[in-house]
């Protein structure tokens, strides 16, 4: 009985003052280890006399719950004291103001590029698309251009290899040339992506973007691509009239070619598309050449057909009033934030293309 009450006296001053996790659990494995004190007086039960046995084993349990209880609370008061540490240095202040959120907007090129793309849909165009690495074949051979023609020098064009195999496309027309050796024809697609040439000034940049666009099939002369350009430029300007002008031009892949020039006028510092008798050049265009159709396998005697291409940047600096092409690359949100577009206002004829 005093090996008991020993224990007892030894133990509980400690459990009753101040302990950290680590001393409570030494305290905890020297009581109740495999040898620890309280285990030991159970393993001596058997050897007590019978008179005394019951005592000693009421005894020894009532202890072992006084200090068992005593190490569970001191365990729970500890772990709920760093708890209550943590959650005080982890206070969330709800009064404060909530953090402002940021809305996207989308790109003028982008929004350009959706527009083009909706205009022509509505005249029967669907928009096909091409790699960014192009082979020497689809960017020039196959649209007629000769190989002393300066737009293969490498002060223009971006190649990739020494045998100016690949390169990075100078303009979207090989995707014409992809979608005409894979297909028959009828053709009536535009092409808009990336294009690439070595220029850089306030109105170039070596990575840009253009549409092109190709319709080829019986009977399709200048008056179509006159009637389709002209829907085009007032649906994108958004005006009722357009004044327009074709000049006579030279381009490899087409005969005739042209390049289209559009009235305008300066009105307190901005350009007003469709009046005016100023003349601003806006897209080259002609008809198809026949080598270029020969070249994709396409009859020139059964099918002709036209093309035209222009500057996807251009177009929107002129609808948008945007005066630097460099601004476009500069990831600058509050440039963003001025000339971008709600994500969810899709342009269409029916709703409007800007807003």
């Amino acid at each position: 009985m005093s090996d008991l009450k020993k224990i007892k006296d030894e133990f509980l001053p400690k459990l009753k003052g101040k302990l950290n996790l680590s001393e409570i659990n030494e305290i905890k494995s020297s009581l109740f280890g495999k040898n620890g004190l309280i285990s030991s007086q159970f393993k001596k039960i058997g050897s007590i006399a019978e008179n005394e046995r019951k005592k000693f084993a009421s005894d020894l349990n009532n202890i072992k719950d006084e200090l068992q209880n005593l190490i569970d609370n001191k365990i729970n008061e500890i772990q709920n004291a760093e708890i209550n540490e943590k959650l005080k240095k982890e206070k969330i202040d709800v009064t404060l103001p909530e953090r402002s959120f940021v809305r996207g907007k989308i790109h003028p090129v982008s929004q350009t590029i959706d527009e083009i793309s909706s205009i022509f849909s509505e005249i029967g165009f669907s928009v096909e698309e091409g790699p960014d690495v192009e082979n020497e074949y689809n960017n020039f051979t196959a649209l007629n251009t000769p190989d002393n023609h300066p737009a293969r020098d490498m002060h223009d064009t971006f190649y990739l290899d020494e045998k100016k195999e690949k390169l990075l496309r100078t303009h979207t027309s090989p995707v014409q040339i992809r979608t005409m050796l894979k297909d028959k024809p009828p053709f009536k697609i535009i092409a808009p992506g990336r294009t690439y040439r070595s220029d850089s000034d306030q109105t170039h940049a070596p990575m840009f973007h253009q549409v092109e666009g190709l319709h080829i099939d019986k009977n399709i002369n200048m008056g179509h691509l006159k009637g389709c350009l002209n829907y085009f430029i007032k649906e994108f300007f958004e005006v009722d009239k357009i004044k327009m002008r074709f000049r006579p031009s030279h381009f490899p892949f087409t005969e005739p070619s042209a390049e289209v020039d559009i009235g305008y006028k300066i009105k307190d510092g901005k350009i007003i598309i469709g009046e005016g008798d100023k003349w601003l050049e806006i897209l080259g265009c002609g008809m198809v050449h026949p080598n270029v159709l020969k070249n994709v396998k396409v009859d020139p005697i059964k099918f002709q057909g036209y093309a035209f291409g222009m500057g996807i940047d251009r177009l929107a600096m002129l609808k948008y009033g945007i005066n630097d092409l460099r601004a476009f690359f500069d990831c600058d949100y509050r440039w963003l934030n001025h000339f971008g577009f709600d994500p969810l206002d899709v342009p269409t004829n029916y709703r409007g293309l800007s807003r």
